[in-house]
């Protein structure tokens, strides 16, 4: 049910943004990103994960694994670029409304979602090279729902400093820097809404930015406890349950959130589902 409802209401988010002409701005380009990222997320995950758990053998292939991991940390960096650079439209947005169209034109739309993806490919080329070259000579089994770093890393003989020194090396770069960016950018925007003489504008203004905020705090906070710590802290039955939250339930809350909190959103799925007396 939680996967079915990933899908539908991210294509839906899809559809709406594509076929909506009110919808058609920078912003909910970014939001078409971050469904079909999520989209691959679930997809990549989910079915295999239903499939273990039905099944009396539970079992994945060397290659399979390798290959779901490597798509799982790409798309786990892209969306942490991806959610700092949002950040930033609803910084101009909200601060520099009279410059926005200017700087934020299709071209380099495309050049900020382009880097988002591009940060996620570089980041998981490194992750997956490192850990695959390891020896895997003890047991095979992984207490977890998927294949991820930190579980890899867990039954691996040889000597994972260099894994280790990676993952936190390179989080601070693709985790806590578009993090810190996110909340540097919303006092800003914080500061500018509460300064809005109007009280039309600083109410679609807040209820625009405080659903990618809620988005934001869901995602970085589950990510940064799975990846951005030492390993021998980890609890790999603990730690699978947090998992669950940034790969399963973030997919599926995030098109309920951007629609609920969003006005413009919510009068596009009127127009567009709900016929015309």
């Amino acid at each position: 049910m939680i996967y079915l409802l990933a899908l539908a209401g991210n294509v839906t988010i899809l559809l709406i943004s594509h076929l909506d002409t009110h919808l058609q701005m920078p912003m909910y380009f970014f939001l078409q990103n971050l469904s079909f990222l999520d989209i691959c997320y679930t997809s990549n995950t989910m079915p295999k994960m239903m499939q273990l758990l039905l099944a009396e053998k539970r079992s994945i292939s060397f290659s399979n694994c390798v290959t779901q991991m490597y798509t799982f940390i790409t798309l786990v960096g892209t969306e942490c670029v991806l959610l700092a650079v949002m950040s930033y439209d609803r910084f101009l947005a909200v601060c520099s409304p009279l410059r926005y169209t200017s700087i934020m034109n299709h071209k380099i739309c495309i050049m900020l979602a382009g880097i988002a993806w591009l940060s996620g490919l570089v980041n998981s080329i490194v992750h997956t090279f490192f850990t695959f070259r390891l020896n895997f000579c003890g047991s095979n089994t992984i207490n977890y729902f998927y294949c991820d770093i930190p579980p890899m890393l867990s039954i691996s003989c040889d000597d994972t400093s260099i894994n280790e020194t990676l993952l936190l090396s390179i989080g601070v770069f693709i985790g806590w820097t578009p993090f810190l960016c996110i909340i540097v950018s919303y006092i800003f925007i914080i500061v500018t809404i509460i300064k809005m003489k109007s009280n039309e504008g600083r109410q679609k203004a807040f209820s625009t930015c405080s659903s990618h905020l809620l988005v934001v705090i869901l995602y970085f906070g589950s990510v940064l406890f799975s990846y951005v710590r030492p390993i021998s802290s980890y609890s790999m039955a603990k730690d699978r349950l947090i998992s669950v939250l940034y790969s399963v339930v973030c997919p599926m809350l995030n098109p309920v959130i951007y629609t609920l909190k969003n006005q413009d959103v919510k009068k596009a799925l009127y127009r567009q589902f709900i016929p015309k007396k």
